[in-house]
């Protein structure tokens, strides 16, 4: 099993050769769960004053199912702008990375002209590519090849406790899973392998400890659905993390910074207390300062 990492990139949408006369953006990319946004926030708030963070992610572009779709809460942002999150509506068109790299390039002049510092920050490489790269042809798909094996489930439990079953039930119970756009918000993760869940047992409502009080194959019909869900994230995470490394292949200059220790913290009894901070202000912020300072010195 491999451990999630934060991989982070400083990169500018120009040429090399003329980086030096352009104003540059910072680009937080990695697999799902890998601590992105945390590491964003703490790099906008400690380090590099009037940052804003344009969002990456495609499920968390639209709005609705913050839970589902794991959107970083008002709390969690700490004051920090946030552009393209729960911006788009989902019973509309789908939101193509051809979309995308005409929003965020607005959203991008206008910090510039705030003089603020761009983060873009998600996982949906095919959205930050389609920013980046010089000549964008939304035809042709750079992501074909190999996958490594990442592995995550812990986060799915963590999403249940938070209320993921309770926003999902709710997104069945008033129909709205049949407005939106099926090719876009209704392919975040939890909304298909629930589906039919929800159809054969619309009125069960999940008890404390994700046991259902004398119903048998409701329980059953919850785990497998469950199971799925982790799965399916593990192959989302399994893809995210082979893009990655297609880019790097292609010459994108990535800077990676790994978080496995700061994870596995979390994962024992070190959970939740002063050792994970140390850990992750050690192995994760402080070197990705560095990364974005030398990148905006340059």
């Amino acid at each position: 099993m491999e451990s999630p990492s934060t991989v982070a990139a400083a990169v500018s949408p120009i040429s090399p050769s003329s980086r030096r006369r352009k104003r540059k953006i910072v680009v937080i990319m990695g697999p799902t769960g890998a601590g992105k946004s945390r590491l964003s926030i703490d790099l906008a708030t400690r380090f590099f004053d009037n940052s804003e963070i344009i969002n990456s992610d495609k499920m968390q572009v639209y709005s609705g199912l913050d839970i589902t779709t794991n959107k970083i809460t008002m709390q969690e942002r700490r004051g920090v702008p946030h552009h393209l999150l729960g911006a788009i509506d989902p019973r509309k068109s789908v939101f193509t990375p051809s979309d995308f790299r005409n929003v965020a390039a607005e959203y991008i002049n206008q910090i510039r002209t705030r003089r603020g510092l761009p983060l873009v920050v998600g996982g949906s490489n095919s959205l930050i590519y389609s920013l980046v790269t010089k000549r964008y042809d939304p035809k042709s798909d750079v992501f074909n090849g190999p996958e490594p094996q990442p592995y995550l489930s812990k986060r799915v439990d963590e999403m249940l406790d938070s209320g993921m079953f309770e926003e999902l039930s709710e997104f069945f119970r008033s129909d709205e899973h049949k407005r939106v756009n099926r090719c876009g918000l209704g392919q975040a993760i939890g909304i298909p392998e629930f589906e039919t869940y929800f159809t054969n047992f619309p009125g069960l409502r999940r008890t404390e400890g994700s046991v259902f009080e004398e119903d048998v194959m409701g329980q059953e019909a919850y785990d497998e659905a469950v199971r799925r869900i982790k799965d399916n994230t593990c192959q989302l995470a399994k893809k995210q993390v082979s893009k990655i490394l297609r880019l790097r292949d292609a010459g994108w200059e990535l800077k990676r910074i790994d978080a496995t220790e700061a994870f596995r913290a979390v994962m024992t009894a070190e959970r939740g207390g002063a050792r994970v901070a140390e850990i992750w202000e050690k192995q994760v912020v402080e070197p990705s300062m560095k990364i974005v300072k030398h990148f905006l010195e340059e």
